[in-house]
Formats: C-alpha cells, structure tokens, sequence
C-alpha cells in the first residue's frame, strides 16, 4: 500500500508515496485530477524506469543519472544500469512526522551501487502548512568501503494532456523570456542549462503553467543549486506517448569520462554525506 500525504492551500491535493521505489512519488492528485503520465510514457525497455516514468517523481542515481555506461575500471566490461541503481529499490524503514513536525514522512532506504559498495538515503517528505510546498529533503551516505562518484537527477513528470496554448516555461536561468512548453523540433526534445549562476540565495526555481486542466494554475519547482546547479527538461509526444519532465540535474550532460577528465566528478569517501533538496507547488 502506498503512502499518502496531503495539503490543502490553493486546490487540495494528495501525494502517494511509493515504497517499492525508494518512497518517489507515484501519483501527485491535485482536485482529483492526477498529473502524472501514468502509461502515456515511451519505453526505453527497462521495466523498471517503465514504471517510475508512469508516476510524477522518481530519482535517478546515486551513481548514475542517464544512459548506460561502463563501469571504470570493471575487468567483465559491465556498465551502469539505466538512470542508475536507486530506481525500483523498496524503501526500508518508514515513518510518519511527529505531532511536532511538518507534515509528511521520513524514510532510510540501502541502495547496491553497480559498481560494488551501498549507499544510504535518508529521505524527509514534508508539507510547509503556510505555503502547502512540498520540501524533499535527501542526505546520501557512502556506506561501503570505498569511494564513489555521487550523481543525481530528480524526474519530475507531467502529462502532456494537461498543457495547453498558453502553457509556458519560465524560470531564473531563462532571465526575462519564457519557452513554449513544447520545445525544440520533432515528437522528442531534451535541454540541460546552467542553473547556479542565476539562482537567489542558492535556489534556482523554475515554473510550468498555466494548465487549462487545473483551472489556470502551475506548477514551480525549487532546487538547491549547490548539489543541483543544472536544470534539464524532457518533453515526449511519439505515438501514445504524453509527458514532459522537470529534472533538477547534479551534472551537464557528457559521457562520464568527460566529466572526470573535467574534474566533474568528486568522490564521496566512505561514511561521507552529500545533501539534495527541492520543494514544488502547485498555484
């Protein structure tokens, strides 16, 4: 059974909380309307992202974020599974806040990173009850014995049937303009900008909207721009498919090999931490 959280504010809305995928959230109910794609996903032939991509949030890493990609150093040639080893891992222990705290609920989930060692998520769902923004908080910590290349990228899926002609992308790395929200050419289209030179006070933020299905409201998202300083954004209409993708983005996009020649990719070091987090609202 999933979890469920909810806020009220501006339009009620119910978050459920999947704890067969590291507690991402499956389905994000805002008026009884879900935004998330659901099946109207393309499939990349991993079972696993099939169904992450069908809720409204799942996160990739902590060891890889794209594509497939050889695993340094492995003599039997292995590579990187895709968008990395957390998606489909079942959380561990949950519970729910305290009378005392912000709504919501904290879980601690192990994950097997693919190039040996493990890692620990400690999770912290909450609900400011001022402003109804739903606040991740994320702390991963190298519980292995050696080192690795921390990597992370949050999904953040809509469905396209929610959009409509005034539907516009603006945020603080596009300054003054906004970009249609359905960008660049064809049935497929993916950027990735720097976010952390344009931030305020280390957040960037970036708003999807108006959409016509949820009477004239959006969605914004924040990021903390220290361990997220890139914002990518992934829009799919091919055949039944029908989603766009807000993804706060620790890393540009390159191949692994680029980056640590660049000096891209730091090592977190046995019993090390590296802290993530972000809040959305819908208004």
């Amino acid at each position: 059974m999933p979890i469920t959280i909810s806020g009220g504010g501006e339009g009620e809305f119910q978050i459920l909380l999947d704890r067969q995928s590291a507690l991402d959230i499956g389905a994000f109910v805002v008026d009884g309307v879900d935004i998330s794609p659901g099946i109207a996903v393309p499939s990349d032939g991993d079972r696993r992202i099939d169904h992450a991509l069908q809720g409204f949030f799942f996160t990739c890493g902590p060891d890889h974020i794209r594509h497939p990609e050889p695993i340094e150093g492995d003599a039997e040639g292995r590579i990187f599974p895709l968008h990395g080893s957390l998606c489909a891992t079942p959380v561990g222990q949950t519970r729910m806040a305290e009378a005392d705290e912000a709504p919501g609920c904290l879980a601690e989930t192990v994950v097997q990173l693919a190039g040996g060692g493990t890692a620990r998520i400690s999770r912290r769902w909450s609900i400011n009850p001022d402003t109804s923004e739903v606040m991740l908080a994320d702390r991963f910590t190298n519980t292995g014995n050696r080192p690795f290349a921390p990597m992370l990228m949050y999904h953040m899926n809509i469905g396209g049937w929610l959009m409509g002609e005034q539907t516009r992308i603006s945020g603080t790395m596009f300054s003054e303009e906004t970009r249609p929200w359905r960008f660049g050419e064809g049935e497929s289209a993916h950027f990735c900008l720097p976010a952390a030179a344009s931030a305020r006070d280390g957040w960037a933020s970036v708003t999807l909207g108006p959409f016509e299905a949820l009477s004239g409201r959006s969605l914004t998202v924040r990021f903390c721009t220290v361990t997220l300083p890139n914002l990518q954004m992934w829009r799919c209409q091919r055949g039944s498919a029908n989603v766009i993708s807000i993804e706060p983005v620790s890393h540009r996009i390159a191949k692994r090999t680029e980056l640590a020649a660049d000096g891209e990719m730091p090592l977190l070091e046995a019993g090390e931490s590296i802290d993530y987090a972000l809040v959305f609202q819908i208004g």
